[in-house]
């Protein structure tokens, strides 16, 4: 794991969300690994083609531990281990905190192309959704609030922030929404804006990192509380995080994790443990792949 992140930085928030987006759907079964419908039951397409998960990275991360694994152990450490694992791994070494993760997962023969279209929680939801879906899963308010301080890592691509970019509301500060228009315009879309405007954003990366939206940060971008410091000043990249605080409970999560980052990090641990072990698939219903990306040819 210390290799891969060595050659990219990003690995870890691109390891957790593809977690994420694996143990929602059915749980952590490694269902969203699946890029191959040969010998499915059913199926005509995957999890992994469904459009919440097409721009989901990290596979190749899992795919080489895979290989090392099978070629000293083969048939041991299912895909799902994989991932759990290295996802705490990654999330350690990037400076988050250490959880304990039990093994013994199945990898799933289907995958929920369908459930994943539907479930999936995207960028633009309010925060009822947001909660709804959680719930659904068995997390409260809380820990909705912890899981999604997730976001402290990685980028965010500027697809994503659409909504906010373009149908801005009163509470966003103009220089934090004049910064996201220099990152983000693209084809004219924001036309409000000036020639030499333009030309700086066609040159930006078309992402942000929260630590980006504060006029300063110790932390930046490492595994703080700044996703929550961001989201008190009106400076939430996406509409489904700045919704955090348009319920009672949520942001009072948000404040006291700004308050209280060990807080935080005890919550987000737990809350991480919680989702790992989501339906975990264990006896005959499963399978140790022995590739991630297709279910075994005798199965």
């Amino acid at each position: 794991m210390k290799n891969i992140i060595l050659e990219n930085e990003h690995a870890p928030a691109q390891l957790l969300r593809l977690l994420f987006h694996d143990c929602f759907i059915q749980g952590c079964d490694a269902s969203v690994m699946l890029n191959d419908t040969k010998g499915m039951a059913n199926n005509q397409s995957t999890e992994r083609q469904a459009a919440p998960n097409l721009t989901l990275k990290g596979f190749n991360y899992v795919d080489i531990i895979k290989e090392l694994l099978e070629s000293e152990c083969p048939g041991v450490v299912s895909c799902a281990d994989i991932l759990v694992l290295a996802t705490r791994d990654a999330l350690v070494l990037t400076g988050g905190p250490y959880y304990p993760v039990s093994t013994g997962r199945k990898d799933s023969t289907r995958s929920y192309p369908s459930e994943a279209l539907a479930e999936i929680p995207t960028p633009d939801s309010n925060i009822s959704q947001t909660l709804h879906l959680f719930a659904q899963r068995g997390f409260n308010q809380r820990e909705t609030t912890a899981l999604l301080g997730a976001h402290n890592i990685g980028r965010i691509s500027c697809e994503f922030m659409k909504s906010r970019l373009e149908t801005p509301e009163g509470a966003i500060p103009l220089d934090f929404l004049s910064k996201m228009k220099r990152r983000c315009a693209v084809n004219g879309s924001m036309s409000d804006m000036d020639a030499s405007l333009r030309a700086a954003a066609d040159r930006a990366p078309r992402s942000m990192q929260y630590y980006q939206g504060l006029s300063s940060s110790g932390t930046r971008g490492g595994f703080g509380n700044h996703y929550y410091r961001a989201l008190t000043r009106g400076k939430g990249l996406l509409t489904a995080d700045q919704e955090l605080l348009a319920d009672e409970e949520t942001a009072k999560a948000v404040f006291e994790y700004v308050g209280d980052v060990k807080k935080f990090r005890l919550d987000f641990a737990a809350a991480l443990v919680k989702l790992s072990n989501l339906n975990v698939l264990v006896g005959p219903g499963g399978e140790v792949r022995r590739d991630c990306s297709s279910v075994n040819s005798d199965s």
